[in-house]
């Protein structure tokens, strides 16, 4: 069984980047537990240690796509590829792809462990958990209120909630 902290290490994630990994693996972890729903709670913890290894090699938009090719040539499953792959905000669609220069394809996030790595990611800055209003705030301010990212970032907020997966303090 590979070890996905020393993984960070090993391919050169900066110590930085390797902290903000552990602090979103113990939110989606958490939240994982929390919720209402069949949640694998090992791939959520796997995939939100990894979800952040291609700033090894760029902190650019495309580190997730970077960084599901890592965990690929590394022997990871699939499923955690994916989730590194879909961790961008609430999700990106093969149309927005195309429009920001990635490999046109839907990185929206489909699987409730998908879903949870990438909101826990969204809750996290840096290291520390924020309120779902702040992260709301930011997204409007460099997107624009009207952006369908803002509209997949609240509805799948919401559906996190409803499943009781965010904490109170974070809602």
């Amino acid at each position: 069984m590979r070890d996905p902290i020393e993984d960070l290490h090993r391919v050169g994630c900066p110590e930085n980047v390797i902290e903000h990994c552990l602090a979103v693996r113990d939110l989606a972890v958490e939240m994982a537990e929390r919720c209402d729903a069949d949640v694998d709670v090992d791939l959520v913890e796997v995939g939100a240690i990894l979800h952040d290894i291609g700033r090894s090699k760029t902190h650019d938009l495309d580190h997730a796509v970077v960084g599901a090719e890592i965990v690929r040539e590394l022997g990871y499953p699939e499923e955690v590829a994916r989730i590194v792959e879909r961790h961008i905000g609430a999700g990106i669609t093969a149309e927005e792809a195309r429009e920001l220069g990635l490999p046109p394809k839907d990185y929206v996030p489909e699987t409730l462990e998908e879903k949870i790595v990438a909101h826990a990611d969204n809750l996290v800055f840096g290291t520390k958990r924020v309120p779902f209003r702040r992260v709301l705030d930011k997204f409007r301010s460099r997107l624009g209120p009207d952006h369908p990212s803002v509209r997949r970032l609240i509805e799948l907020h919401e559906e996190l909630v409803g499943i009781d997966a965010v904490p109170p303090e974070l809602r």
